[in-house]
């Protein structure tokens, strides 16, 4: 816990349970001298804050090292540490990027010759392998849907096989 926050719990025991400041101090783990600390305050702070929220709301792909030489651009006498930290404070974050929804439909084979138009028109069919602990070899096959992406079949065995009558 931040020792701002310590310094509001303080002042909440105080005026809720009506106990000294030194006991509320003990309670939640705060020295008394950070207790009684004024924060600094620069005077160009609200300007500084209402500006990084600003640039990002213009820029939301931005970070802070961007948003700070954007700042040193335009001219502000400004620590890097100091960007950081009005950020931070501020909850200016880069939002992750949203992943790419698959499309059904879509064939994984390059032809377009095999573009599935509606369920069970296409299907695919992979083979995977895999080694047990006693050194057996197990074959896997998987049916999928091209259009719906839905597994059909997972077939498992030991030895060869073949799922359509093979010759």
């Amino acid at each position: 816990m931040s020792p701002s926050r310590r310094r509001q719990a303080v002042v909440m025991l105080q005026d809720r349970l009506g106990i000294s400041e030194r006991r509320a101090c003990r309670i939640v783990g705060q020295h008394r001298s950070t207790q009684r600390h004024e924060a600094d305050v620069a005077p160009d702070d609200h300007a500084l804050r209402a500006e990084l929220r600003r640039i990002s709301r213009k820029r939301p792909r931005w970070g802070y090292r961007r948003a700070h030489q954007l700042l040193l651009d335009q001219g502000w006498q400004i620590n890097r540490k100091r960007t950081q930290r009005l950020w931070r404070e501020e909850g200016l974050r880069v939002p992750r990027r949203r992943r790419k929804r698959l499309r059904l439909g879509d064939s994984t084979v390059p032809a377009e010759r095999l573009r599935a138009e509606r369920p069970d028109h296409v299907w695919a069919l992979d083979y995977q392998f895999d080694q047990t602990a006693d050194g057996g070899i197990l074959k896997l096959l998987h049916v999928v849907d091209e259009f719906t992406r839905e597994a059909l079949a997972i077939e498992c065995r030991r030895r060869r096989f073949c799922p359509i009558n093979c010759v």
